[in-house]
């Protein structure tokens, strides 16, 4: 496109100057003005050839920065989950949040990567798969790819943290009473399997994306996804022993506040990664927009959270606070590159709200989450993609009802995978620990060691 664009520029030019009389002038003044134009233009391919090399460089180190970003925010996860979470547990939920990422990224690399973005769908746009393990394309490494936008490494890694993203998500819901093996299982299946075919659907190019639907960096495709799962999760385990009973809901105290406030700021800080790098380049305008709206959400949900929570506890509670920044963070995903700042204010604000109102209704209905997962990655992912049809750029009641359409397939297919997974898991080898172990916690009788040792010199 630059040298067709070069070419009848240069042509034009030429015409132009060989005319007799700017000929004439041209040669009195002892200048040869084919030669000059032809000296001319090569030095524009020459710049135009620097600045693709030049624009494809600072992408791909925008991608780079972006996909650590995101492996930060699994540090993130797991310092809110072992945070909010008995102290009795936390070497527990730190095994699988370490355990999570490395699995989600074996998993992606062996298959996930070639089901979300096969290229060619074998099911009309069900289904698609291009091999297993990773296939360096003869332009991977070059601007030709993607747009000059990244390499094929870059896309591949920046890729595979979204979907071990999809996985973290359930850890933390299910904590406490699950076995490790049961979990790791659901995690090969999940991450390898269902997400990414679920993810090419979209993001692949799939039959949604020809359908119109708008998911920008993934407020379904990876939050309710993980969400609908960890809500089966909760729901074939069961609450924690002794949550409910005597028509009350009992507060099991979490280890370490600080360390959840910590997890938050780590998880905010990455969505920056999570946001931005999901516009795929490092334009100025989309990017920093989409950095703007990012920020101003998570603020908003933090304020949600602390109004929801003095409504229907009142009091000023702190977890909400953190919950409603998370809950912020994933209603912006969706629609982050299409939303004005009030939009984004407004969207923030909500979410920060509901997750609250979400975390209620649960504990009514007996479905324990000990880190408020469902509350915030399903409950507000599902209202962060709905908001793309009703606020910013896109919004319109056709955009709605076709973001709806969305919801309800990812929902019914998400939950029925996560279903089969976890039901099949639990009657062929069991998903839950005994009750004693659960009493006296996990870090003891599956590690061996504990979260927290304090130790007195006599």
């Amino acid at each position: 496109m630059f040298n067709f664009k070069l070419n009848v520029m240069e042509t034009l030019f030429t015409d132009f100057l060989s005319t007799p009389f700017i000929s004439g002038v041209l040669s009195e003044m002892g200048v040869n003005s084919v030669a000059t134009v032809s000296e001319a233009m090569d030095l524009t391919q020459e710049d135009a050839a620097v600045s693709l090399g030049a624009m494809f460089t600072a992408n791909n180190i925008w991608m780079m920065l972006s996909t650590a970003l995101v492996f930060i925010m699994h540090l993130g996860f797991a310092s809110v989950e072992a945070g909010f979470t008995q102290s009795k547990n936390t070497v527990n939920i730190l095994y699988k949040n370490t355990l999570t990422l490395a699995i989600g990224l074996i998993s992606y690399t062996i298959i996930g990567f070639s089901l979300m973005y096969p290229g060619e769908f074998s099911f009309g746009a069900w289904l698609g798969w291009s091999g297993f393990g990773l296939s360096l394309p003869e332009n991977g490494l070059t601007p030709d790819y993607a747009d000059a936008g990244y390499t094929y490494w870059t896309d591949f890694l920046f890729q595979a943290m979204f979907a071990a993203t999809a996985a973290t998500i359930v850890s933390g819901a299910v904590a406490e009473r699950i076995k490790i093996s049961g979990y790791m299982i659901f995690t090969l299946l999940y991450v390898g399997l269902v997400y990414p075919i679920v993810g090419s659907w979209k993001w692949g190019a799939g039959f949604l994306d020809a359908q119109g639907f708008y998911d920008f960096a993934g407020s379904t495709l990876v939050h309710s996804v993980g969400g609908w799962a960890a809500l089966v999760g909760i729901w074939i385990l069961g609450p924690r022993l002794g949550k409910y009973g005597n028509g009350k809901v009992n507060d099991f105290p979490g280890s370490s506040v600080p360390l959840a406030t910590i997890g938050v700021f780590l998880l905010w800080l990455g969505w920056f990664g999570f946001n931005g790098g999901s516009v795929l380049s490092a334009d100025p305008a989309d990017t920093s927009l989409v950095l703007v709206t990012t920020c101003l959400a998570a603020a908003a949900g933090a304020i949600g959270g602390t109004i929801g929570g003095y409504i229907m506890f009142k009091r000023l509670d702190f977890g909400m606070v953190l919950n409603g920044i998370l809950a912020g963070l994933v209603g912006i995903t969706a629609g982050a590159d299409q939303m004005g700042p009030g939009s984004a204010l407004l969207i923030g604000l909500i979410s920060g709200m509901l997750v609250v109102f979400s975390a209620v209704i649960l504990d009514r209905f007996r479905l324990d989450d000990c880190v408020g997962a469902v509350s915030v990655h399903l409950v507000c992912g599902i209202f962060g993609t709905l908001a793309v049809g009703m606020f910013g750029e896109m919004a319109g009641w056709g955009q709605f009802l076709i973001q709806l359409k969305g919801v309800a397939i990812y929902g019914v297919t998400s939950f029925g995978a996560a279903f089969i997974i976890f039901k099949t898991i639990d009657l062929t080898m069991g998903l839950r620990v005994s009750p004693e172990h659960e009493k006296s916690g996990m870090d003891s009788h599956e590690h061996g060691i504990r979260g927290y040792t304090i130790t007195y010199d006599e």
